[in-house]
């Protein structure tokens, strides 16, 4: 088993400790009850896969390097803000000189501490609700990951070696955008068909850009790990894993989803004349999405337990394997998808090569 002296994550609100709130303001209640008791600038109802992630390495909850006074960051930062992207001109994730090279470790720690990627997700769903279409948001994926392939190799210049990159969510399943496109033609499940497709897509483009950086560069070890096949199960197959109602949101209010985005949760919104606060649902301990973009703390820790087992990453590593370097020989060939046409779609798709969940296979709508 590894002992990572330090983790450093970069994000968005997907892993976000604390940073939107320490520059911003911090979310209202019920967010951070089911675990902090009280807002922790987490957008989730407790802890988020990061926060998983640092308490299985016997790691302290990583503190924003945005709330930089009087913070500890000898294990490492979070550089994981709320709405960030991968592309410019977020400049978080982007080595320079400044703060990110004060809160570096020391020379000799650098190369065994562990550099989390949680990000991406809003390159996509920002240009869609900026009226986009589908294709555009395909086209731009190139670039895109070019900026993720860009990162890593500015840290591996820094002596990082350890990268543990996560593919972006099931986004068709978000309460968000089946309320805001729903006229989407939907899978098995009810999740958006055209947006899931679409974040494939965008998955297995990812795959293969840090399949390319292994070659490049042999002493890293770079893991794409698979988190859209982990968290698609609890769509599939909610009742068996313990939930249900995967795809109305817990804390909100208004329509099929329980989803409205002038009624976000912990907000004060009128109804007929009557003030009310948008709250939590009874037990969020069962339900999979938390406020319509965000996951509950129990979906996190769902898709934490599988992916940290290295059965949905490539190179399957374990989490807690992976300071320990491998030739190349001992991968799958090369660790690439190829992309084929998916009829009747309009636009291509990825021929996604996941692990089967619960007899599914590769058969995800």
């Amino acid at each position: 088993s590894c002992r990572f002296p330090a983790i450093f994550n970069f994000g968005a609100s997907n892993s976000d400790t604390g940073g939107f709130a320490a520059a911003f303001f911090q979310p209202k209640p019920p967010y951070g009850d089911t675990f902090f008791g009280m807002p922790s600038g987490r957008a989730c109802d407790g802890r988020l896969i990061v926060d998983f992630t640092a308490e299985s390495l016997d790691l302290p909850f990583l503190s924003s390097y945005l709330n930089s006074l009087a913070t500890n960051f000898s294990h490492g930062a979070n550089f994981a803000t709320v709405s960030s992207t991968i592309r410019l001109p977020t400049a978080d994730v982007i080595p320079q000189g400044g703060i990110y090279a004060s809160l570096m470790p020391r020379e000799e720690t650098f190369a065994k501490a562990l550099y989390t990627f949680d990000i991406g997700q809003n390159d996509l769903t920002q240009s869609l609700f900026l009226n986009m279409t589908i294709v555009q948001v395909i086209i731009a994926i190139p670039d895109i990951v070019n900026h993720f392939s860009d990162n890593i190799k500015n840290l591996y210049s820094l002596g990082a070696r350890l990268f543990w990159v996560y593919n972006t969510r099931p986004i068709g399943c978000f309460p968000q955008i089946l309320t805001s496109f729903p006229s989407a033609k939907k899978d098995s499940v009810g999740c958006a068909k055209p947006y899931n497709q679409l974040a494939q897509r965008f998955n297995v483009e990812l795959k293969n850009a840090l399949a390319r950086l292994r070659i490049e560069f042999p002493l890293a070890t770079i893991v794409y790990v698979d988190l859209y096949s982990a968290l698609y199960s609890l769509y599939t197959h909610p009742t068996k894993n313990g939930f249900e109602r995967p795809l109305v949101a817990c804390c909100g209010y208004g329509g099929k989803y329980n989803y409205g985005r002038d009624a976000a949760c912990g907000e004060t919104i009128n109804v007929n004349g009557k003030k009310i606060m948008v709250g939590s649902c009874k037990d969020p301990s069962v339900r999979v999405s938390w406020d319509g973009v965000h996951f509950t703390e129990a979906a996190n820790k769902f898709a934490f337990n599988l992916v940290s087992s290295g059965n949905f990453s490539n190179p399957p590593i374990p989490l807690k394997l992976a300071c320990h370097p491998r030739s190349r020989s001992s991968f799958s060939s090369t660790g690439m998808d190829i992309v084929v046409n998916v009829g009747g779609s309009g636009f291509e798709c990825a021929e996604a090569h996941y692990p089967p969940i619960y007899g599914l296979g590769r058969s995800y709508g």
